[in-house]
């Protein structure tokens, strides 16, 4: 019934998205070109859909076959509003908590800025070796040219299958592909946490990393905490934390207590919500969270996400990757 209601509204957010995209493809709004490939991870649904385990996984697979790679993102929730590089050791404040948690989990150069454009300049300035850069989140970003996307979605699709704010859809899809002056728009490749259904869409599969670790560095096994006679609470300030906590679950925590916060909260308030816990609970958090959580609870433990994606779509990649080469080189 609200969605039905919100139906008007939808499709002026869609008029307005359409246009705003309509304004790039004619050149009345600018387009930046960097001279490196540039691969653009993003979803069409609000809230979280594994965008930056896919980074990491991209970056981590182009690292290993020796070429170059550098990640640029928007650094959602920072203070600071300058375009920086991100090192391991920042905290959300400086860099936003996924960008560090890009930096600590490669050892690429990661730069932040609202302007991704801006942000890939920057680094190519600093590492000017670098030949492709991985774009987290930047799937309604138009200001910096893409060679390849990458949808990613998660098990539960496109729910109603409607524009905001009557369904989950930030932009329509699937996407007509569009000419511009004679030549393809970016090729997409989709990668679907439920499975591949048809040419084209790819599987991932998501779970947690046998080990946790704290600020120290001193790891514990899922196993291990799951066999203790410590109470666990879980926190998560994630798009969707009821997923997190059902993974804790599955790999056999009893969990005595949850708390999820809003989506890049700021731990603020931790505190507060803290004096209910047991005294002598064991704290479990995101990577994500990690390095908000641990500048006040150093001994919490965070969970490693890690993500497998068939061959087949690395394959794919690599195949699109060659041949945007080839046309760029060709050019």
């Amino acid at each position: 019934m609200l969605s039905t209601m919100l139906w008007p509204l939808s499709m002026l957010y869609g008029a307005l998205s359409a246009t705003h995209r309509q304004l790039y493809r004619a050149g009345l709004l600018p387009v930046a070109r960097v001279r490196a490939t540039v691969i653009v991870v993003g979803n069409v649904t609000v809230g979280g859909g594994g965008k930056t385990p896919t980074v990491v996984e991209i970056a981590s697979h182009l690292h290993q076959r020796g070429v170059p790679v550098g990640v640029v993102s928007r650094g959602y929730g920072r203070r600071s509003a300058d375009c920086v590089e991100v090192q391991a050791a920042d905290t959300a404040e400086r860099s936003g908590d996924e960008p560090v948690l890009i930096k600590r989990s490669l050892d690429v150069p990661v730069f932040v800025h609202a302007n991704r454009a801006q942000a890939a300049q920057a680094l190519l300035a600093q590492h000017p070796q670098t030949q492709v850069i991985v774009c987290d989140d930047g799937l309604q970003h138009y200001g910096l040219y893409r060679d390849l996307e990458v949808c990613v979605i998660d098990a539960e699709g496109f729910g109603n299958g409607r524009l905001l704010p009557a369904g989950p859809l930030r932009q329509r899809w699937p996407r007509a592909l569009v000419r511009r002056a004679g030549q393809e728009e970016a090729r997409t490749l989709v990668l679907h946490s439920a499975g591949a259904a048809w040419p084209g869409r790819y599987s991932a599969h998501r779970t947690l990393s046998p080990q946790l670790t704290d600020a120290a560095g001193t790891t514990q096994s899922l196993a291990a905490l799951a066999a203790c006679k410590q109470p666990i609470v879980a926190v998560a300030a994630i798009a969707k934390p009821d997923a997190f906590f059902a993974m804790l679950r599955l790999h056999g925590l009893t969990l005595a207590h949850t708390l999820a916060l809003p989506d890049h909260d700021d731990y603020a308030r931790f505190a507060q919500h803290a004096a209910s816990f047991p005294p002598d609970a064991v704290l479990v958090c995101t990577q994500k969270d990690a390095s908000k959580l641990w500048l006040q609870r150093p001994q919490a433990l965070a969970a490693v996400l890690e993500q497998r994606s068939e061959a087949a779509f690395f394959h794919a990649l690599d195949a699109l990757l060659a041949q945007r080469d080839k046309l760029r080189y060709a050019a």
